[in-house]
């Protein structure tokens, strides 16, 4: 778990480099002057996340202090989320972001006005070199994210570049809400908004823009980027009624001049006097009731580096800096960064040792201002742990990664790269924190004080920020299979439950590339990027378990892989000197492919088990042995920007290809011939990503499904006769920025299509159409008995498990549906449960079968699986019930 956040944007950018300049589209945040654009859907689509839960890096948090439960969070690449305490759920805000703004879904900072809590701002852009062709913006809002206005600034802003969690560098004056400061980076200063952010301007007397750069060595301008101001904090004590507050605290990112306070409302501004000198401050949290400010201090900009840090206590009424670092500074082998003061108790300071990775992330608290301080964890008898506190990821299973590491380290782990930590304003008990994979958080905090062990639980359901590589949707088994930056992917058996586990055996840190056989789907290979390898990987139980193959010399990372039609062979086409590679069986040992350059995209003909296709540079290649030798087919296909294609179920040689760019060939191809010629699509524009669904009712081909750019308008698009036509299935709020990646519908209901997002994790749609919906059939009357049950614990942690469950029709009948109960014998609960649906109340329990589960043939078995809750001990229930009759064990 060691791992660092993917550049999920880089990644997209590699994909996507040069191809995304142009107009505003429809439907994104519109400059104020700019005409409202709107294009409705043509066809009446739903859209909801396929559940993860988190997946990604979440290096702001921030409460409103005047409205209790009013909280924001903010990702590096996917976007800003407000809390629904109702709902105990995130609530995307930026989801009408468009194809041309992408970077857009990059936030750097988030704030919320205290005089006016409907108002929130957000300052966006995901990079400040050239990976990001647009300039950053700040958006306002008045309804609390419903809606949008845009600001564009004169500069880029880095949501997902070095320094991306130190803050805020935006401010709302908690006084005369018409004035915003905005720390900008790349040398740009201090802006100030007097209208409410409707417009901005440099502060010319402020003169240090903060140049400290992470690696000045870099020529790719990432590393490079100077940091510029990081943070700004207001002192509401210099402040009455609607008059500015005179008093203001700027973190800049300068080594030796991290400090600057204004005393006259911004008009001039002053170097703090005996700061610290030779660390970055990587926030400023000021407690204005005691006058102190406190500052947490890096040697380096993170989020995933950090060396050595201090944290101090600025007295602004003395101007006395005292040294409170939790630990002594030759002790610490990380900085700080995460810092929140607890404004029901003043004293109640807390901190974080954000770049600690191993063993494990730490938090300090003090209750007296500094003095003293205790930490989450501690050494009982090295490398025993006491912790403070109990993690129950039971609603997030997969945060263990499947991992039981030796002692000191712990699944799951306390965090890492852990830079946004709050106490609720309005409650002390109440405390959550960001990390790279997800949100945390506790409502028992204060149990801290009296070593009383308290617990910590993921708080992020509804904040989704995984950056999706690839998707397949076979037509039996899991409806959908996922391949992920940073934490791999996923078996998708309910897309309305977090998955226990992603891929495991091995584990990548992300899946490049996956495919399934055609006619043999339960027989899955993904490639991936995994230090020392290996980097591919086979499934012959359709991805609930994996077992690693064999790789070439010369291997460096996933590339891509395809499986034969049969599931007998192989084609990878891995990163680095290997080449394109067939082989038989599971990849115990590769072959190089001939006639086919090392770095092709690699398909599998979906009817004929020997025919593979590849491409490269503007060139189309087919292979009719295996993978073996490949032959030159078509040419004069996008020698520029991105191509990715695919074959059609059930129809040898019927391939689509999409990608090219704006100033070269671009958009929709489609052959009937095994990929010998290709005629363009005539009416679109551009497209990036292809896949198929199940045919529309009295339609013999698959539905078409698209990213593209038709009849002038970016969207998610549709066809029902081979391309023939095609409708906008998304409208103008569901956008999502960069959905360039892959796209596929589902087999198995009509109208469904699954949009991978940099950034927001995989999106799916129904549509209302005839036809459409869930494609669940009526279960019937539950059968009465003749059945087996077998039921297998298949991870237990301390207070946790999780469980299988293959229920076999042992009668003569077909079942059309079924109902399982059981007991639990000593008090468990069920928590999440996957192909299948729970009720029941307490330790009585039943499962009720998927719509797509529900048909068991005479002989035939199905299975569901579940995470629970134990104490004292979790024994296997003894009686299993089928319709009112008991079942065997298996």
């Amino acid at each position: 778990m060691r791992r660092p956040r993917l550049l999920a944007g880089l990644a997209g950018l590699a994909l996507t480099g040069g191809l995304l300049a142009g107009a505003l589209p429809a439907g994104a945040a519109e400059p104020d002057a700019a005409p409202a654009r709107t294009q409705a859907a043509a066809a009446s689509y739903t859209w909801k996340n396929v559940r993860v839960d988190g997946g990604g890096f979440v290096p702001g948090l921030v409460f409103n202090r005047t409205e209790k439960n009013l909280l924001y969070a903010r990702t590096d690449i996917g976007g800003a989320y407000r809390w629904d305490q109702a709902g105990s759920a995130w609530v995307p805000l930026l989801d009408h972001i468009g194809w041309d703004d992408w970077g857009h879904t990059g936030v750097v900072s988030l704030a919320s006005d205290t005089a006016d809590p409907d108002r929130v701002y957000a300052a966006v852009g995901t990079y400040t070199n050239d990976w990001d062709p647009g300039t950053g913006a700040v958006l306002r809002s008045a309804d609390r994210g419903a809606t949008w206005q845009r600001a564009d600034l004169p500069f880029k802003l880095g949501g997902n570049m070095p320094g991306r969690g130190m803050g805020e560098r935006l401010a709302v004056d908690p006084h005369d809400n018409r004035i915003l400061y905005l720390g900008a980076p790349s040398g740009n200063g201090l802006w100030r908004s007097t209208d409410s952010g409707a417009t901005w301007a440099k502060v010319t007397s402020f003169t240090n823009p903060g140049g400290y750069q992470q690696d000045p060595t870099d020529t790719s301008g990432y590393n490079s980027d100077e940091q510029g101001i990081v943070w700004v904090t207001f002192d509401e004590s210099t402040g009455a009624g609607a008059t500015a507050t005179k008093t203001i605290y700027v973190g800049v990112g300068d080594k030796e001049n991290a400090v600057y306070r204004s005393t006259d409302a911004g008009a001039t501004w002053t170097r703090l006097a005996g700061q610290p000198t030779g660390h970055l401050a990587h926030k400023g949290v000021l407690d204005a009731g005691n006058g102190y400010l406190y500052l947490a201090y890096s040697d380096t900009a993170g989020p995933y580096d950090g060396g050595k840090g201090k944290v101090y206590r600025y007295a602004t009424a003395t101007g006395e800096w005292k040294d409170i670092t939790p630990v002594a500074e030759a002790d610490t082998y990380h900085g700080f960064s995460g810092l929140t003061v607890d404004r029901q108790h003043p004293g109640t300071v807390m901190v974080s040792a954000y770049s600690s990775w191993w063993p494990d992330t730490q938090l300090f608290r003090t209750t007296d201002s500094g003095t003293t301080w205790t930490r989450a964890w501690d050494y009982s008898a090295y490398p025993t742990r006491s912790n403070r506190y109990t993690m129950d990821v039971s609603s997030v299973p997969w945060l263990t990664w499947g991992g039981d590491p030796a002692p000191p380290e712990q699944a799951p782990k306390l965090g890492w790269m852990t830079e946004a930590l709050e106490i609720d304003p309005f409650d002390s008990d109440r405390m959550l924190y960001g990390t790279g994979a997800t949100v945390y958080g506790t409502t028992e905090l204060t149990r801290w004080d009296t070593n009383t062990n308290f617990t910590i639980r993921p708080m992020v359901k509804g904040l989704e920020e995984t950056a999706v590589l690839d998707l397949v949707s076979p037509p039996s088994g899991a409806p959908l299979i996922s391949a992920l930056g940073d934490v791999g992917g996923f078996r998708h058996t309910d897309l309305g439950a977090v998955p226990p586990m992603m891929f495991t055996a091995p584990n990548f840190t992300s899946t490049t590339s996956l495919d399934y056989a055609e006619t043999k789907p339960d027989v899955l290979v993904r490639s991936g990027h995994l230090d020392g390898g290996p980097r591919v990987a086979f499934s012959t139980d359709n991805g609930a378990h994996w077992f690693a193959g064999q790789e070439p010399a010369g291997v460096t990372g996933g590339g891509t892989v395809a499986a034969a039609a049969d599931g007998g062979r192989f084609v990878w086409s891995p990163e680095g000197t290997a080449g394109v590679h067939a082989a038989t069986g599971h990849g115990t040992s590769w072959t190089p492919s001939a006639g086919i350059p090392a770095g092709a995209t690699v398909e599998s003909d979906r009817v004929d088990p020997k025919t593979f296709y590849g491409f490269h540079g503007g060139t189309f290649y087919a292979s009719a042995d295996g993978g073996l030798t490949f032959t030159a087919k078509a040419t004069g296909l996008p020698a520029k920007g991105n191509v990715r294609f695919k074959a059609v179920p059930g129809r040898k040689g019927d391939i689509w290809l999409a990608g090219g760019a704006p100033d070269a060939a671009y958009g929709l191809w489609h052959s009937t011939d095994g990929g010998a010629t290709f005629t363009k699509v005539s009416g679109v524009d551009q497209a990036d990503a292809v896949g198929f669904g199940k045919a529309a009712p009295n339609a013999s081909y698959p539905a078409l499904y698209s990213s593209a750019k038709i009849g002038g308008v970016r969207g998610i698009f549709r066809s029902t006769d081979a391309g023939a036509t095609w409708v906008r299935v998304n409208d103008d709020a569901h956008q999502w920025g960069w959905t360039g990646a892959t796209i596929t519908g589902d087999p198995r209901v009509y109208g469904r299509v699954y949009v991978a997002t940099n950034g927001r994790g995989i999106i799916y749609g129904d549509t209302s159409e005839t036809g459409g919906g869930d494609g669940g059939t009526d279960p019937g009357t539950p059968p009465a008995g003749a059945c087996k049950v077998a039921y297998r614990i298949t991870n237990q942690w301390q207070g946790g498990f999780q469980a299988d469950v293959t229920v076999t029709n042992t009668s003569a009948t077909a079942w059309t549906g079924w109902t399982l109960g059981w007991t639990f014998p000593a008090g468990q609960t069920v928590g999440q449960m996957w192909n299948a649906t729970p009720a029941g109340t307490g330790s009585a329990v039943t499962a009720k079968n998927a719509g797509w589960n529900g048909a068991v043939a005479a002989g035939g078995s199905a299975s569901f699986g579940f995470t629970g809750s134990w104490t004292g001990s979790n024994p296997v229930p003894a009686v299993f019930t089928l319709g009112g009759a008991t079942c065997s064990a298996a």
